[in-house]
């Protein structure tokens, strides 16, 4: 069933949208932060590590911001229309950035990062409450692992295609030829969405974002199941981006691999989750199954011990040949078990996360459904947030390894998984 709806109007244009808009995201956040990385100091109006984590900052802000009153206007206005005039502003700000990179305006980028996520944070809510007005019961599962297969594809495509766009002898007429394509190309693909009428909801658009943040959070934990899952999505996003975030020193310090290295663990980890969200739709047989959840939580606990137990040691590393080329890299066997792991992590991902969305798309009242969605985007980036402390934390302050520190992900995700099933079968 997941093929075809890649053959029905209903869902095509959609999901052609989607993916290119978080492609797009990734090709202009990641271009943009390797030629900071590398650029002449006296071109920059801070220092290169500062400007990183100021992008990182601003790119996530807007979801704190503004996810609230973009479920609220999801709720109130017709959907298609309002993908339109989303990606329409990705046009607008890509062409602002074009010109950015064009002149080297480091400052003008980082402001058109945050408006970048602030078009995100708009486009996050409508995105997913969409779907089960132009999809069938059965059909949204397959849906959604499709959704998630076409987000980490095109996070994967984005920042593989960054890294070739920096490496490039004209890095930044490509990048603003590329940015400006891509966004086109998206809109283009938006005026294909069928109309989704809005249902009529109980809360009139207004400016008032502190009370609407709080107003959403609110109608989240109305229904105990749709705020479990939440936090269990939440919660993934967490893993995610601790496991993401270690890539390049995990790579560097313990594989003694290179940038091509790095692109290879988030390739595995990246279809992992692809090939776990449609296999979740196959083993579901298209409905939700939320053992699959607990399934899929189990072996994240078990991929991400594998991962760091199979990781090389101190001792066993000096065996290990630095890498000049992927395939030298590719072809340690010592590192099979590395490669494994992290692919079953990724499955394991997929499995998890789409039975999750489905039911928080399901469980929603159609007039808040937005809003709820909202609500989980601003748990994720509360989550991601905290991710980033951990991580310093651990690794920063506490001097655990990364190795030892994804073993510590994987006891405390098995904590988790048990919490959220005792909670989940004490509100059943």
């Amino acid at each position: 069933m997941s093929s075809s709806l890649l053959k029905k109007r209903r869902f095509l244009p959609y999901f052609i949208t989607q993916f290119l808009g978080a492609f797009n995201d990734n090709i202009f956040k990641n271009t943009l932060l390797l030629l900071v990385a590398f650029a002449a100091v006296d071109t920059l109006p801070v220092s290169s590590d500062i400007f990183i984590n100021l992008a990182a900052g601003l790119f996530i802000l807007p979801f704190f911001l503004f996810s609230a009153t973009a479920g609220v206007l999801a709720d109130n206005y017709e959907k298609s229309k309002l993908i339109r005039i989303i990606k329409m502003a990705e046009v607008i700000i890509m062409l602002l950035a074009a010109i950015g990179f064009l002149f080297h305006s480091y400052l003008s980028l980082l402001i058109l990062l945050f408006l970048m996520g602030t078009q995100s944070a708009f486009f996050g809510p409508v995105k997913y409450a969409l779907l089960p007005q132009h999809l069938k019961a059965g059909e949204l599962v397959s849906g959604n692992a499709l959704v998630e297969t076409g987000t980490f594809l095109a996070i994967l495509f984005g920042t593989i295609g960054a890294g070739f766009i920096a490496g490039s002898g004209h890095a930044e007429v490509i990048a603003a030829v590329m940015v400006i394509i891509f966004a086109i190309l998206g809109f283009i693909a938006s005026n294909k969405i069928p109309a989704a009428p809005a249902e009529k909801s109980h809360q009139p658009f207004q400016w008032q974002p502190i009370t609407q943040t709080q107003r959403t959070l609110a109608i989240a934990k109305q229904n105990n199941h749709i705020y479990l899952s939440i936090l269990a999505i939440s919660w993934f996003w967490f893993l995610g981006a601790c496991y993401l975030t270690q890539f390049p020193n995990f790579t560097k310090h313990y594989l003694l691999g290179n940038q091509a290295s790095v692109s290879l663990l988030l390739t595995l980890f990246s279809v992992g989750i692809a090939v776990g969200s449609l296999l979740c739709a196959r083993l579901s047989r298209h409905q939700v199954n939320l053992k699959l959840v607990l399934l899929g939580g189990a072996l994240i606990s078990v991929c991400s011990f594998l991962l760091g137990f199979s990781t090389p040691s101190a001792i066993t590393t000096s065996i290990i040949t630095p890498s000049s080329s992927l395939w030298a890299f590719i072809a340690q066997p010592s590192l099979w078990g590395v490669f494994i792991s992290l692919f079953g992590l990724g499955i394991s991902g997929g499995l998890f996360i789409v039975p999750l969305y489905t039911q928080m798309q399901i469980l929603a009242q159609p007039n808040q459904r937005a809003q709820v969605i909202a609500a989980n985007n601003i748990y994720n980036a509360i989550f991601m947030v905290a991710s980033a402390l951990i991580s310093i934390i651990c690794l920063a302050m506490l001097n655990l390894s990364i190795p030892d520190f994804f073993e510590l992900l994987a006891a405390c995700n098995a904590v988790v998984i048990f919490l959220l099933w005792y909670k989940a079968a004490s509100v059943a």
